[in-house]
């Protein structure tokens, strides 16, 4: 059955897409669910990373069920509601305010293409093979769907993935900067582990900070005093954590970080 797992793992909190028989692709259920599993994990305080995964070894997400875009897309009302479901799944991992990362092994098409481009950081294994087909499916692309993929490779970039509708390899995905790191597939997992480990030892405060402001230059470059960022910043100066980031300095020893 078609769903989002979640599984925790100390300070990892990892979200499953599972459709195996489909290569992961996303229900219209699966889309729904999906601000509200980030936002779980979002919420607890022990998860200081989230991890977006694909089930198996197959897939990260192949794309949209294109079996349901019938009844979802079979006039214009419904196919509104649709794109506003599959935008707000979409915005979710920039609206969480912890790291939220992309491993992906397999095929990342389409709708996950997507999802991974609105993470904060992707890891890819060697066999990796990527692609936006939305010029094969006649689908217009929404606007804040290709600026996230101006914002992060270019107008370039976006124009050939787009205009080509080609599959890609995971080294062109790194060369682009689609992804910030290759692993071999069979050590995928331990290096976003490592990774998702090492973010979580740092100061979640001064995370949250740098992803508001980050969030904030997206949406308005020119916007050099946005109030929320400013906001996460001065939390920042204030709290015990930076405090305790000072003595750990001092004292030559590993910092404890607890989030206030």
């Amino acid at each position: 059955m078609a769903d989002i797992l979640v599984r925790r793992d100390g300070g990892i909190g990892t979200l499953v897409f599972s459709n195996l028989e489909k290569h992961n692709a996303m229900t219209a259920d699966m889309w729904e669910a999906l601000p509200s599993r980030i936002a779980e994990l979002d919420r607890d305080p022990e998860v200081r990373v989230i991890v977006l995964s694909g089930d198996g070894d197959k897939a990260f997400v192949s794309g949209a069920d294109v079996s349901q875009f019938g009844a979802n897309r079979s006039e214009p009302a419904a196919q509104r509601r649709y794109n506003e479901m599959v935008e707000a799944a979409y915005a979710s991992p920039a609206r969480a305010t912890k790291p939220v990362l992309a491993q992906i092994r397999g095929v990342c098409f389409g709708g996950g293409l997507g999802l991974a481009a609105a993470c904060d950081l992707r890891i890819c294994a060697d066999d990796a093979r990527f692609r936006m087909p939305a010029g094969r499916l006649g689908l217009g692309y929404s606007q804040a769907g290709v600026h996230r993929f101006l914002a992060l490779l270019g107008v370039q970039n976006t124009l050939d993935l787009f205009y080509t509708a080609r599959v890609f390899d995971a080294a062109e995905a790194l060369r682009i900067g689609f992804v910030c790191r290759v692993a071999p597939a069979a050590s995928l997992e331990a290096t976003v582990r490592e990774l998702a480990a090492t973010i979580a030892e740092n100061a979640p405060l001064t995370m949250e900070a740098t992803k508001a402001t980050v969030n904030a230059w997206l949406r308005d470059p020119t916007d050099k005093h946005a109030a929320d960022a400013q906001a996460a910043i001065d939390r920042c100066n204030r709290s015990d954590d930076y405090r305790e980031g000072v003595r750990a300095f001092a004292e030559k020893r590993k910092p404890v970080f607890v989030r206030r």
